[in-house]
């Protein structure tokens, strides 16, 4: 159980926080631990808004009920400040960032292995319960106090608004295109669904190397898939020809859709052997057709995320051939409106908070 506010940690912090789950941010003043030995403490400079964010302060998300007040933010880039007495990874100037774990319980099979995105005692880095009992929060912020196993280094010649949705939205396409296979010369991929997820997803595979399809409910998306993006082909998902003209074709789809949607035509795309995978979160079951699974040997699975080495990969991938997310960048203070914008669907691709120039605007 999280320890009262009045029992938390000494040192101030500053941030927007929801209350209920009306899901309203608002000024909010709250606490974080001292730098320990093996610590990094980092002025917050942008943070991503992931839809995840959205869920959770609106508590639309059963498994892990939300606990009031949240600071929301989990795709966050900053500035090292201050570094424990056994940091060796970091140094004051250090350009970082951090994705949603912020601990483990270091021992299992999947933290060793990094895959501590699921430890059955995952640490996130915000609405989650620390070691010590007090409360977690995001990077909707001033600052954040993070173990140095738990943050990337971000490299120099990448844009670092930019790159903040890369530490959510970047690793949890990254992930499954490297572990199963599909990130590479020769494998013809499907994204579904053009947003956040999906854009970097796009630019990710290409960049790996694979052919790239992208399946949407939204023909007016053609010309960004293919002109903008750099995607191979296109296929509208409600065109029932065009769906039927691709059957057998893909090695393997992504699909990044957080709406209940149908799975059994991405089923169909696939080959024989091949891998329909699941990484957004729609918020009731999904059908799923089991003849078509038997019919194919294929196989329907999900990715929740990726581990913090596979994260640095990725974001040094990133840097190396200058792939970013498109953003949107806002000031604090409209974050309400983004909010509403977002549940419509209303973004091209991803707000990002201007956090360090902005936020202190706000500060009662």
């Amino acid at each position: 159980m999280a320890k009262l506010a009045e029992e938390e940690h000494p040192v101030k912090a500053f941030g927007w926080a929801a209350r209920d789950p009306s899901g309203h941010l608002s000024p909010f003043n709250f606490s974080r631990r001292e730098t320990g030995e093996e610590d990094v403490k980092f002025k917050v400079l942008y943070c991503g808004i992931c839809h995840s964010d959205l869920h959770f302060i609106k508590n639309d998300f059963g498994f892990s009920a939300s606990a009031y007040p949240i600071v929301p933010g989990h795709e966050i880039v900053g500035e090292v400040t201050e570094v424990g007495s056994k940091v060796t990874k970091f140094k004051v100037g250090d350009k970082v960032g951090m994705g949603g774990i912020a601990g483990g319980c270091g021992s299992c099979d999947n933290c060793v292995n990094d895959c501590t995105v699921y430890c059955p005692k995952l640490i996130l880095t915000y609405n989650g319960i620390d070691h010590d009992g007090t409360r977690t929060y995001g990077g909707y912020s001033d600052f954040m106090v993070a173990n140095e196993n738990f943050i990337v280094r971000v490299p120099d010649n990448i844009a670092l608004d930019g790159a903040a949705p890369l530490l959510c939205a970047g690793i949890t396409v990254w992930s499954p295109l490297k572990y199963f296979g599909l990130g590479e010369p020769g494998k013809h991929v499907g994204i579904v669904g053009l947003g956040g997820l999906g854009h970097v997803g796009v630019r990710l595979a290409k960049a790996l190397g694979s052919k790239v399809t992208v399946i949407s409910t939204s023909p007016s998306k053609k010309n960004e898939a293919l002109a903008h993006l750099g995607a191979d082909s296109f296929l509208v998902s409600s065109d029932q020809d065009e769906m039927r003209a691709a059957m057998g074709t893909l090695d393997g789809v992504i699909d990044t859709v957080s709406a209940v949607h149908p799975i059994s035509p991405l089923i169909d795309l696939l080959k024989t052997n091949g891998k329909l995978v699941i990484v957004g979160a729609p918020s009731k079951p999904l059908e799923l057709p089991v003849l078509p699974l038997l019919l194919g040997r294929k196989v329907v699975a999900g990715s929740g995320g990726g581990g913090i080495k596979e994260t640095q990969e990725m974001i040094d991938f990133a840097a190396k051939h200058s792939i970013t997310a498109d953003i949107e960048l806002i000031t604090m203070d409209y974050v309400n409106t983004a909010m509403e914008r977002l549940a419509k669907g209303d973004v091209r691709y991803r707000f990002v908070i201007d956090i360090a120039n902005t936020l202190p605007a706000t500060k009662p």
